[in-house]
């Protein structure tokens, strides 16, 4: 259950629900939601927020890995503060029975109760929409308003990486905040079907699935506003989600590139990287983060260090490889018969014996793998033209030192250089399952791309009946 209570700007909920049913939240689950809670609040995508977590000595059993061996784990309370924690799952509970699977809302039939709660919605949270006199044209625009708000979360979360993992209509706010966060996940290696809830078997809530997910939620909560609207307006504006998201998203990714004006090509730019990541098993975060490296066209022949304002393309291309794929992970993925000292023994007969490499290199399974791997480099050194493209387009509107200046302001405000990857969630937790939140208390204030991880302001912990309290000013 939850326990909610408000003050007069915020409604602030404790979070206790999991899901074996006992009412129990554990520690393990608590700090994971506090500190990513709090990373995306820092990365400018609307969120919930976490106010504090209260430990206990008490325990319960649980299955972290899913694999049948249940362990104790402690319990733990999070404050989440949020304007409001009503979802589209909220306006489930009035609907009537569904003839398939013979279930019915616990408040099915109380149009007035659903009337009640939208008119509050509206009122506390859309004051824009009341302008119409007519009831069903403001709930239209209420409805609209809610599909550009999903529309901008989502864009927002595929432009970083995130993956949400549960994204049923219980977890869909009304508001197009990110709410309650589970098996969720910031992708490594950029993989479109990249899953993070290991539950999900058939990637229902796969990464490139979530635009759509979002957009069949939006029609769930359509047909559970039911008569409150006019179902060819409801129609048309479920319509609008997917060009709305598209051009949210591709404005987004135009700002990770540094693309200052909008040009036909850009959405086949986008997708051929995204493409080539993905061939090559590309780090999604640090890639964007060093594509603001590659240089301005008239310095691609300097020898300045890639880590500096600038480097040689060459440079730059050399620092991507290094964090895409290794050999042995691309031969993970593509199942290759290959072992990998005989690989290993290949690529050195390249350098020592070119005429055996030519003989060798030749057969057709060697060649398969060969290919891959030449790709690699090849592929990133071709991004060189459409980067020189790019830049000399924008060079045509403005004097090259403010493009310059404008273009990396821009590509490193829209590409963090740190994200809350599950390994630091889970160096982080370990610390904390053993009494010590220090772990957690230094994400606090981690300056990134003029972003502030404010991720540990408020941390109470019971032991032996005393409380002990982490408190960091804010």
């Amino acid at each position: 259950m939850s326990l909610a209570w408000a003050n007069p700007a915020l409604t602030t909920v404790c979070g206790l629900c999991f899901r074996d049913g006992d009412g129990r939240k554990v520690l393990r689950s608590s700090v994971r939601e506090f500190l990513c809670s709090e990373a995306l609040a820092a990365l400018g995508i609307p969120t919930t927020r976490a106010a504090s977590i209260v430990t206990s000595d008490v325990s319960v059993h649980r299955d972290p890995l899913r694999d049948g061996r249940r362990v104790p784990e402690r319990c733990a309370v999070v404050m989440r503060v949020a304007p409001s924690f009503i979802r589209f799952g909220s306006f489930e509970i009035f609907l009537q029975r569904d003839e398939f699977s013979g279930l019915e809302g616990p408040s099915a039939g109380r149009h007035d109760l659903r009337a009640q709660l939208l008119d509050y919605v509206i009122e506390h949270f859309y004051p824009e929409t009341q302008h119409f006199s007519d009831r069903k044209q403001r709930n239209a625009a209420f409805f609209r308003a809610v599909m550009e708000r999903t529309a901008r979360l989502v864009a927002q979360w595929q432009s970083v990486g995130f993956c949400h993992g549960v994204l049923n209509t219980d977890n869909m706010s009304i508001l197009g905040l990110t709410l309650d966060y589970g098996p969720f996940a910031f992708m490594d290696r950029y993989d479109p079907d990249f899953v993070s809830n290991s539950s999900d078997t058939r990637g229902r809530y796969s990464f490139s699935s979530q635009p759509s997910v979002c957009r069949w939620n939006l029609a769930r909560l359509a047909e559970a506003l039911g008569s409150e609207l006019n179902p060819p307006e409801a129609g048309d504006i479920l319509d609008d989600f997917m060009p709305t998201y598209e051009a949210l998203y591709l404005g987004n990714m135009r700002r990770k590139l540094g693309l200052g004006r909008e040009e036909p090509q850009d959405g086949e730019l986008i997708s051929d990287l995204l493409q080539l990541m993905h061939n090559t098993g590309a780090d999604f975060t640090n890639t964007f983060r060093l594509l603001s490296l590659v240089p301005w066209p008239e310095q691609e022949h300097s020898q300045r260090d890639p880590e500096e304002d600038g480097g040689t393309v060459d440079s730059v291309v050399e620092h991507i490889l290094q964090q895409c794929a290794s050999i042995e992970e691309l031969k993970v993925s593509n199942q290759p018969t290959m072992e990998q000292r005989e690989l290993a023994m290949i690529l050195s007969m390249a350098q020592s014996n070119s005429a055996m490499f030519s003989l060798v290199s030749e057969q057709p399974e060697v060649s398969r793998q060969l290919q891959r791997m030449w790709r690699l480099k090849s592929s990133w050194r071709r991004m060189k033209t459409a980067k020189g493209k790019t830049t000399r387009r924008l060079g045509s509107l403005l004097e090259a030192s403010v493009v310059k200046k404008e273009r990396l302001k821009m590509m490193k405000k829209s590409n963090p250089r740190v994200v809350l990857r599950n390994y630091i969630c889970h160096s982080a937790v370990q610390e904390a399952e053993r009494g010590d939140f220090s772990e957690v208390g230094e994400m606090e204030c981690v300056r990134d791309c003029d972003l502030f991880l404010c991720l540990s302001r408020y941390i109470s912990n019971f032991h032996d009946g005393h409380k002990t309290r982490y408190n960091r000013s804010e």
